[in-house]
């Protein structure tokens, strides 16, 4: 989740709000790729996530990063996260670590940010005894045994998600993500990658598909993490079916965000606690605890972070389906929203797939990949089937945006692993509680010893 933002002065009117959405239209020179990815840390020695104080901590691997040129990001005594040349790392609020990536050109020089990233990690890790594992949900941790990080926003939300879902602390506390930021050109652009975004989400969640443990046995999902989303907060998440219809723009979405109830406004290196008042209200002055406050674009900015459906729209789009993964797989879900989005052919042929398909065939197919994955029908085919389309079509993309490394590789070869796993028909999940139930004998050692990405 985000750090403080910074986007400008007093707002005037509904216009400027608008307006700030639209001023995130680029020309495709200036298209960039943002990928973010979130892991467990946790002890080697006993194999509980990290707390904030202590070694091994979050505390010490924070202050062992800035060797590497972090600058550090505090609130009050607490450093709480780092910065460097557009990049970011961040603590989630069960203590779960985050890179939210620079805007960069290609998935070469994404992909590359994000080894450095494990190269640094794990210098740090090693010498205060850490692993980082990735996974979409905590395999075999209770909520007690979960950490607090001292970050006052996520108090705020402690307090009020249970009041309006049944698995906001476990989103919180215990799931784990990837996801990438992408550009567009214009409003009509946005609108195409955003429906195309929403419509293919449940694809992705099943070839990212990864999180079947709870607390130590099969929860019963092969994306955990993507069931819990489900009953977090109904106001703030799902398929938004609306952008499918007529009149779809910068103002429709406006309009979605101004009725969604805030958590907080940020003053004066304070978070103040406004949880289930609305944006509107805020602008009518209308909440008493914010009495005297004039909105800021930089609250609205703040506001557009804490809203959570399948994909979301800031001055970019944000592609969130995926669980958490494997170090080999966070390439991968950069790499297939590049090969549909940045090339026009490619999103053309990617619309074609989805534009008839129906808002109840849509969440139909959401409700049930987390379940099912793969395995998931969808009209007379599979959720497989769309994988492999959908990756065919990227893969096409990627070929025509041409971009290669050093070596002449194309973006292409980041796919590998997603067809790695379509071509075997089943999800990293299915292949966890394969092991759980056989080679593990229902252990969970030796799934911190085979994948400590560090």
């Amino acid at each position: 989740m985000s750090i403080p933002q910074s986007a400008g002065g007093p707002i005037e009117s509904r216009d400027d709000l608008v307006r700030y959405l639209a001023e995130g239209c680029k020309p495709k020179s200036e298209w960039r790729i943002g990928t973010e990815h979130e892991k467990f840390m946790y002890d080697l020695g006993n194999r509980k996530p990290l707390p904030y104080e202590g070694t091994p901590g979050i505390r010490v691997l924070l202050e062992g990063m800035r060797r590497f040129g972090w600058e550090p990001l505090t609130e009050g005594d607490h450093i709480i996260g780092l910065s460097q040349n557009g990049a970011s790392i961040s603590l989630e609020p069960g203590g779960q670590f985050e890179l939210s990536g620079a805007p960069l050109r290609s998935v070469h020089q994404t992909c590359a940010e994000v080894s450095t990233h494990q190269q640094q990690v794990r210098e740090v890790a090693a010498e205060i005894g850490a692993g980082a594992i990735g996974l979409g949900f905590a395999p075999n941790w209770t909520m007690d045994e979960t950490q607090r990080m001292p970050k006052a926003r996520y108090a705020i939300m402690r307090r009020y998600m249970p009041k309006v879902g049944g698995y906001g602390w476990e989103m919180m506390f215990r799931t784990c993500t990837v996801q990438v930021n992408l550009d567009f050109s214009s409003e009509a652009d946005m609108v195409k990658k955003f429906r195309v975004g929403l419509a293919l989400q449940p694809v992705a969640t099943a070839l990212f598909a990864n999180s079947p443990f709870r607390e130590g046995k099969p929860n019963g999902f092969l994306s955990y993490r993507s069931h819990i989303w489900t009953d977090v907060d109904n106001d703030r998440t799902g398929m938004l079916p609306w952008v499918f219809e007529d009149g779809m723009g910068f103002e429709r979405y406006v309009d979605y965000v101004l009725d969604v109830p805030m958590y907080f406004v940020y003053r004066d290196g304070k978070y103040i606690d406004a949880s289930g008042r609305s944006f509107r209200d805020f602008l009518a002055r209308g909440i008493p605890e914010l009495k005297g406050i004039t909105p800021q674009l930089a609250d609205w900015a703040d506001h557009l972070t804490t809203i959570f459906p399948e994909a979301r729209l800031k001055r970019f789009l944000e592609m969130r389906g995926a669980d958490g993964g494997s170090w080999r797989r966070i390439c991968g879900l950069p790499a297939l929203w590049v090969g549909l989005f940045y090339d026009q052919t490619a999103l053309d042929a990617a619309w074609d797939l989805v534009k008839d398909w129906t808002a109840e065939e849509r969440q139909a197919m959401r409700d049930a990949v987390p379940h099912l994955a793969f395995r998931t029908p969808f009209r007379k085919a599979t959720v497989w089937e769309l994988a492999h389309r959908m990756i065919e079509i990227s893969a096409e993309g990627l070929k025509r945006r041409a971009s290669v490394d050093a070596g002449g590789m194309t973006e292409e070869g980041f796919l590998v692993p997603l067809r790695d796993l379509v071509s075997r028909g089943y999800t990293r999940a299915e292949e966890l509680l394969q092991l759980y139930r056989t080679e593990w004998g229902g252990d969970f050692a030796p799934l911190f010893r085979d994948f400590n990405f560090l």
